[in-house]
């Protein structure tokens, strides 16, 4: 499987309103509930005004369109992380998953997947 590491420093935060976020940005992921509205976006993207935010990921991608029918690919991956104590903060879209991690543990993600067969560009 092929992982693509994403080329920006990206920001984990929770904001006030939809309307504090640039939605023209070119990369950002928003989940919103009843109880939050939270962002991941690029750290210069990042809303002046957040409730609380936690900058200092890195992230990568799976490449290509995950089927809906493919099971555990996430865990896989978060498991093997998680037994060499790196935390992760996940995210998915309609095609595939995105994987964040801290900046500093992240050339250690990406050195622990390779060992595991993943190829990395």
């Amino acid at each position: 499987m092929e992982l693509k590491r994403l080329s920006d420093e990206l920001t984990v935060c929770k904001v006030k309103s939809m309307n504090d976020i640039n939605l023209d940005a070119e990369f950002f992921f928003i989940g919103k509930t009843d109880e939050e509205i939270s962002l991941v976006c690029k750290t210069e993207d990042t809303p002046v005004d957040t409730i609380e935010r936690e900058d200092g990921w890195n992230g990568f991608r799976i490449q290509g369109v995950l089927d809906f029918s493919l099971i555990g690919i996430l865990s896989k991956l978060s498991t093997i992380l998680a037994e060499n104590e790196i935390g992760i903060f996940a995210v998915s879209t309609y095609n595939t998953d995105y994987i964040l991690v801290k900046s500093e543990n992240f050339e250690k993600a990406m050195n622990v997947l390779k060992g595991q067969g993943y190829l990395v560009v």
